[in-house]
């Protein structure tokens, strides 16, 4: 009975194509199917429709799971219990605190944690010497839940400094060192392309990179040692082609510089963990995965290594999360864990909805967490392996991304590699090309970001975050105590470490090599930007950041353009007053309600017979700058003469308007 299969497509009706283009003609009025379709930031198009000749699924191109070369998975089967690792991200400056809020949420579902490291205290855990990692990780079993180390500090050359004093603190503890589940994470590639410099000559950052995977691998057998990491490019607002790239450039710098150094090509590949941002786009975030594995599996075989599965972690994307009404960053999160865990990533980790704010409080850790946790358990996506296995829509964009990103790699190859690359500035050039197309696709609301540049909220909830007395945490902080280690290699760095050696005595901050790094981007800035302003002035002036929309002719008519200039205006914190009423009216109306700025809102035929006079009458009356929502058409001339200074319509830079309305209202932006 059990394997009886149960036709599920019988208790439907029958469809085709054709059916689908009759409502698709219909909804559209008469234009062409296309409109449906969508455009990537590399100029890929995706289909509102995909079929078997997209895609020819049929042949298995991407062969199957846990088979090579692995772009459906490293594994046959899901874990039953556990179908990808729930990483948490420990943050809080106080190690005592950070203890605690790791038991809780280890207690409380997650899977393994995600430590960021940083000796100032300011974006991470206040860790500087072993004792503070004994005290942070006191009651964590290693060998069940995994580590993750982050080195966030600004410091070039933090990750081996912090992953040392982290194997002194696991030595010390005693134990099997080989069970110990640690990503110790060091990239000297991502600290160049985020910081901008590194503390040594790029290869010689790759080479104590790959030595200590080497030595350390000695001993920590069940970790891994080096991160690939393609979040700068995501998070600096760049593209799938690019972010896929610098994976890509960065594994095979890597992979060469160990085997040049004499090591096994599959140890190697072995010890690298891949980490990528994900975003709210979830087709475009399962086909990204997708197509990294497909890259990294040309990689494998253009090395002539055993194939070797990636080890994947997704984290959610920093770029997408708002700051203003962030309650809305939680359907954001729930969307890119959608995406990540379909995608078959190995570990996901979400932030918290409050990132953009600052520390997280319970609430934001709590959310966190629990969004993985019902995803797994109440929505079962880890319960089938691939689920888009086979989809022609999945297939076909995978593969554009990766055709597109091998492009890009071959061209940073070209270049001499990613160092020469980021030295001449041609990569960081074409990230700030995609970034810009991106903002100015904000600004104009081509790109809408919901509770910011599309209905925003005026009267949101605050979120909550945690406040810390970081000066208070520093001063019990561990000092410098002079213990320079005998050397650079992981040895002498270990060897300090163990007789108690802090970060700072084990790392250096002379700039060997500078470059223009990967400056991140949150999409929402601009907008927040233009609220904080507002609020700040309503704060100075005890008065709201007002505008007038003037409504012209009954409800049913301007109601559509009333709506679209309460959104648009709220978007810069300026509130808005409704008054309606003609032309007279309107004018004698605006002394009332105490505002300089005006809108006029109504039906094309109401303002070809009352917008002139309307305008007039509310210039009379003493309006500072007059706007008008929709487009002109051929009455522009007429309606600027009556005294209209703007029209804000689909398409208009919002940003840019607003910049100006603030500014007639005495604030400067």
């Amino acid at each position: 009975m059990a394997d009886d299969i149960l036709p599920l497509s019988n208790d439907f009706p029958e469809s085709d194509e054709s059916q689908w283009l009759k409502l698709v003609d219909k909804a559209l009025k008469g234009a062409p199917p296309e409109k449906l379709n969508s455009t990537t930031s590399d100029g890929l198009t995706v289909k509102a429709l995909y079929r078997e000749t997209d895609a020819a699924t049929s042949e298995d191109p991407y062969g199957f799971p846990g088979i090579a070369p692995f772009i459906r998975g490293g594994a046959p089967l899901p874990d039953e219990f556990l179908p990808w690792d729930i990483r948490q991200i420990i943050a809080h400056p106080d190690p005592e605190t950070a203890s605690s809020e790791i038991m809780k949420d280890l207690e409380s579902g997650v899977s393994s944690i995600e430590l960021r490291v940083d000796e100032a205290g300011g974006r991470g855990v206040c860790i500087r010497h072993k004792d503070d990692v004994s005290k942070v990780l006191d009651g964590v079993m290693l060998d069940l839940a995994a580590i993750g180390l982050d080195a966030t500090g600004e410091s070039s050359g933090a990750d081996l400094a912090v992953a040392a004093i982290v194997a002194a603190s696991i030595a010390d503890k005693g134990g099997d060192l080989a069970a110990q589940n640690v990503a110790f994470n060091v990239d000297p590639i991502g600290t160049l392309v985020r910081t901008g410099y590194l503390t040594e000559s790029f290869d010689e950052s790759v080479k104590s990179a790959l030595s200590f995977a080497k030595d350390a691998g000695a001993d920590f057998s069940s970790a891994t040692f080096l991160r690939v990491d393609a979040r700068p490019a995501h998070e600096a607002g760049g593209s799938e082609a690019q972010e896929l790239a610098l994976l890509a450039t960065s594994a095979v710098t890597y992979l060469r510089s160990g085997l040049e150094a004499g090591m096994d090509g599959e140890a190697v590949a072995k010890s690298m963990l891949f980490t990528m941002s994900c975003g709210a786009d979830v087709l475009r975030e399962i086909s990204k995965i997708k197509a990294a594995r497909r890259i990294w599996g040309k990689i494998v075989e253009a090395f002539g290594i055993a194939p070797v599965p990636m080890k994947i972690q997704s984290i959610s994307s920093r770029r997408m999360l708002t700051a203003r009404d962030p309650w809305t960053n939680m359907l954001r999160n729930s969307a890119a864990c959608f995406g990540a865990g379909v995608g078959g990533a190995d570990i996901v980790t979400i932030r918290p909805f409050t990132d953009a704010l600052g520390l997280p409080a319970s609430l934001g850790r709590r959310i966190a967490r629990n969004t993985q946790i019902m995803a797994q358990e109440e929505s079962f996506l880890g319960r089938v392996m691939d689920p888009t296995g086979g989809a022609w829509s999945v297939t076909r964009l995978s593969e554009d991304m990766a055709q597109q990103a091998w492009a890009e790699f071959q061209k940073i190859e070209a270049e001499g590699g990613i160092a020469k690359s980021f030295e001449i500035g041609r990569f960081q050039a074409d990230v700030s090309t995609v970034r810009a197309k991106r903002q100015k696709d904000v600004a104009t609301r081509r790109e809408l970001v919901t509770g910011v540049s599309d209905f925003p909220n005026l009267d949101e909830i605050p979120a909550p975050v945690t406040e810390v007395d970081l000066d208070g945490i520093l001063a019990k902080a561990a000092k410098s105590t002079g213990k320079s280690p005998d050397g650079k290699s992981w040895s002498a760095l270990l060897s300090a470490a163990k007789n108690g050696a802090c970060i700072e005595d084990l790392k250096s901050d002379e700039h060997s090599v500078e470059v223009d790094s990967l400056w991140p981007m949150r999409l929402s800035s601009p907008f927040e930007r233009l609220r904080d302003h507002a609020e700040a002035f309503e704060t100075k002036t005890g008065k709201k950041a007002k505008v007038l929309l003037a409504t012209l002719g009954p409800q049913s008519e301007h109601t559509a353009r009333l709506t679209f200039a309460q959104n648009l205006f709220a978007a810069g914190g300026i509130h808005a007053e409704v008054l309606n009423g003609t032309p007279a009216e309107l004018g004698k109306g605006l002394a009332t309600t105490g505002c300089i700025l005006a809108c006029l809102c109504g039906s094309d035929d109401r303002y070809a017979a009352e917008a002139a006079d309307a305008a007039r009458a509310l210039g009379a009356a003493g309006v500072s700058r007059l706007y008008l929502a929709g487009k002109p058409g051929d009455k522009e001339a007429t309606l600027r003469e009556a005294g209209i200074d703007e029209f804000i319509h689909v398409g208009v830079d919002v940003v840019a308007c607003l910049e100006i309305a603030l500014s007639e209202l005495g604030l400067s932006v």
